[in-house]
């Protein structure tokens, strides 16, 4: 599903979001990501959050505003970093519900922990 700005980031507020999108750089390979991403302050802030996902606050804000540019500003838990979505390239493919951690850690346990960097690197380039 295609989304705006204001909605990919309300839903990364309460959600971990599977998304895919095209790059707006070209030049980049593969000019296709697929990203799991999250703005939820209360996982990113708790402790699982700081130490698996290697959580850090933004030291400074961007010297631009995100979403004149059409861009949402989301942390990358696969790059543990914090990554520009172009939104006019987005769609969303799954959200899963953070308000209960539980369910996220549990997915993250079963799905993502157990990936090598070249499972995780695979996922990430897949449309």
């Amino acid at each position: 599903m295609a989304i705006s700005v204001k909605g990919l980031f309300q839903l990364c507020q309460q959600n971990v979001v599977e998304l895919t999108f095209t790059r707006r750089n070209e030049m980049r390979y593969p000019p296709n990501r697929r990203m799991l991403c999250t703005l939820d302050q209360k996982l990113l802030n708790s402790d699982l959050g700081k130490k698996i996902l290697n959580f850090t606050p933004p030291r400074f804000a961007p010297p631009y505003n995100a979403a004149k540019k059409n861009l949402v500003t989301v942390w990358d838990i696969m790059m543990q970093d914090w990554r520009n979505v172009p939104v006019e390239a987005c769609k969303v493919a799954v959200a899963i519900p953070t308000k209960n951690q539980k369910d996220f850690w549990d997915f993250f346990d079963k799905k993502i922990k157990k990936m090598s960097a070249a499972q995780k690197a695979a996922f990430m380039d897949k449309k």
